[in-house]
């Protein structure tokens, strides 16, 4: 049966009666589960079988959290991590294991840049950076033999600027490379980067699909559309011990095991359990709480951005504002085909004046929190070149418009008359 997003949200990937019909999913505190036999203990070990045993590679808690966003998302698995980062350094090394390349725009989240850019390379993988990520012919004069994805964010942060999703999918599957994406601002309540062509999506549900600023977590979901088989990931073709049967002769690879769903079982059985980033089933209750009121939460900020956008835009001091969702900047016919429910509550502005100035308004706020995070039920406030991008080189930060005197807003539940006042009073007070 299919079903409303509002309604996934409450009810997907959870079972009440196998859960002592326990109606909200219990947190299963539990490091370790019995596995009844020898028997099923072996199948457990090999993936013959369903159920857990171990809480660095599964956890019911966790699961559920898996099943509801896959399903809310559209992908055939997710793999829950213990941050964000986790989440695009797992599905970035995983595409680019061995040595390879990833196009990317250089207006990322500050932590994706500086990872790309000076921690992956001691890996063997390197960024090829791009001015715009919508330039079709720029993404391509990138791609070569050794690019293995394309890495782009639905909405910019801190520019909301919009990823034309559906012609760069194209462009990607053209080469034989994934489009990998990262959806955390929007969430998927505002956009399903899949249904346009996206072939892996990453998550920090730390943010707006948590909500409350009150749990750090991650997400990747595999689409399980891509042909993991086609000669430029030998990661998942070649023999793996630990998705064959030695003791049978049965030799197996992560795609001749798994096919489609190869890369999500390889995020899991070899990133997850290896590397251990594993969310807290505490953490993943939280998540999933958060996910039940993700559709009202997302409009109600939408709604109160907007109209804080808009207000900024006759503000004095205030000589620039970055938010999409206003619909008058050049990607304005984006809006309609892939955010008609709006961006998200994230935007950003200039003043005027100097650092001081700045630092003036950011001490001078009294409903706003100085917080480095966003998609919080609280309105947030940051100074982003000193905070969020601070790691990113000035080259790439200026270009991306992250200057000394921009401001980023993450709006939350509050009262959007009470959010503008304060506005207002902390810019005028600080010139």
């Amino acid at each position: 049966m299919t079903r409303a997003f509002d309604t996934d949200a409450i009810h997907a990937g959870y079972d009440y009666l196998g859960n002592g019909d326990a109606v909200s999913p219990p947190i299963y505190a539990s490091a370790a589960f019995d596995m009844e036999s020898a028997v099923r203990g072996d199948a457990l070990a090999a993936g013959t079988a369903e159920g857990f045993s171990y809480s660095r590679v599964a956890n019911p808690t966790v699961d559920a959290l898996e099943k509801r966003i896959a399903k809310l998302e559209g992908g055939v698995g997710a793999v829950a991590v213990a941050s964000g980062m986790a989440a695009v350094s797992f599905a970035l090394l995983c595409a680019a294991e061995g040595g390879g390349r990833i196009v990317s725009p250089s207006n990322l989240y500050g932590a994706s840049v500086d990872a790309m850019e000076s921690f992956f390379p001691q890996f063997g993988i390197h960024a090829d950076f791009v001015h715009d990520i919508n330039d079709l012919d720029e993404v391509a004069s990138k791609i070569g033999p050794d690019t293995r994805a394309i890495f782009a964010e639905s909405v910019a942060n801190p520019s909301t600027e919009i990823t034309d999703l559906e012609p760069l999918a194209a462009l990607a599957h053209e080469h034989g490379i994934p489009l990998i994406v990262d959806n955390t601002v929007p969430t998927p309540y505002l956009l399903r980067p899949i249904e346009f062509g996206a072939d892996i999506v990453v998550h920090s549900t730390t943010k707006g699909i948590t909500g409350h600023g009150n749990a750090i977590g991650g997400v990747v979901v595999d689409a399980g559309n891509f042909d993991w088989s086609n000669g430029r990931f030998p990661q998942f073709t070649t023999p793996e011990l630990v998705v064959s049967d030695e003791r049978n002769g049965i030799e197996h690879s992560f795609f001749s095991r798994y096919g489609r769903e190869a890369f999500i079982r390889r995020i899991r059985i070899k990133y997850l359990r290896t590397f251990g980033a594993v969310p807290s089933p505490f953490n993943a209750y939280l998540s999933m709480i958060g996910l039940e009121t993700l559709p009202v939460r997302a409009e109600r900020e939408v709604a109160t951005a907007r109209r804080i956008a808009a207000h900024l835009t006759r503000t004095p001091h205030v000589i620039k504002v970055n938010y999409s969702g206003l619909g008058n900047t050049p990607q304005f016919d984006l809006l309609p085909k892939y955010f008609p429910k709006g961006v998200g509550q994230i935007l950003s502005f200039l003043v005027d004046g100097d650092e001081s100035n700045v630092r003036r308004i950011l001490d001078g706020v009294r409903v706003f929190s100085y917080v480095p995070n966003i998609g919080d039920a609280r309105s947030l406030i940051v100074d982003p070149a000193r905070i969020t991008h601070r790691e990113v080189p000035a080259k790439y930060r200026i270009a991306a418009g992250v200057t000394d005197n921009l401001i980023r807003l993450s709006i939350g539940l509050e009262d959007a008359d009470d959010l503008i006042a304060d506005l207002d009073q902390a810019i005028a007070n600080a010139y």
